[in-house]
């Protein structure tokens, strides 16, 4: 009892920082969207120029639903933009589509963390679906005796971990590909003259913001991971 208390405890401070990135990203972008950019461009037009000058001729833009929603698809090669995005022609608008061209000249370019992410994506996916109700059956077959030799709890168990972690590595790696794929934003904006340089303050808060989110998705992970190991760890160590 006093070990779950104590990670509450841990969680908490995170867990708000969760929330406070959540709403920092939207209200940096709601900032950053009443301010027109230099050269009208909307993020369609941003996202269709920077790929096209960069010799990017098999990739399309499209939009999707929502705000804050856009994303890079590499096997469809789709530019997603957001409605709040799409047809935007605000500072926010056209670092948000950089951004995702910075995705899409990381795979272009060969960029290493991207393509370590982008094989980690479907075990992560698979992780973060099936690794606690795996964890969960093996502590309580490890529990209830339902082995012999106590293996068939501890396989579940060992499994279940091996794919939280890889979720967790996941994170991990999003976090410098993210922050690359800003760099590259915000310059491909100002080499193709979409923004001038006092534009680029915006351009560097809004992503930011959506930085700060991908930090805190992480650490409240690799916190629920630590919690997860030290009990899988305890409840072996009592076994033996």
């Amino acid at each position: 009892m006093y070990s779950y208390f104590l990670f509450l405890l841990i969680l908490i401070p995170f867990m708000a920082l969760s929330a406070y990135a959540s709403a920092k990203v939207h209200t940096t972008f709601a900032k950053y969207d009443r301010v027109p950019n230099s050269s009208r461009m909307t993020g369609y037009d941003t996202a269709v120029r920077l790929m096209r000058s960069r010799g990017v001729n098999d990739i399309s833009v499209g939009r999707v639903r929502g705000s804050l929603s856009d994303h890079y698809n590499p096997a469809k090669k789709i530019v997603n933009l957001s409605e709040s995005t799409y047809g935007s022609a605000s500072v926010a608008a056209v670092a948000v589509a950089a951004h995702e061209v910075g995705h899409v000249m990381q795979k272009k370019r060969g960029y290493v963390p991207y393509k370590i992410r982008n094989v980690l994506v479907p075990i992560a996916n698979i992780g973060s679906r099936l690794a606690l109700p795996l964890i969960l059956i093996g502590i309580l077959l490890d529990v209830l005796y339902l082995s012999a030799d106590f293996t068939v709890g501890r396989i579940f168990m060992y499994v279940g971990i091996g794919l939280y972690s890889a979720s967790v590595l996941f994170m991990l790696v999003t976090l410098p590909v993210e922050f690359n794929a800003s760099r590259r934003a915000k310059k491909m904006l100002l080499e193709d003259g979409i923004l001038q340089k006092d534009e680029a303050v915006g351009v560097r808060k809004v992503l930011s913001a959506a930085a700060m989110t991908y930090v805190a998705s992480m650490l409240i992970s690799l916190i629920y991971f630590l919690r997860i190991l030290v009990i899988v760890l305890a409840n072996t160590r009592r076994r033996n």
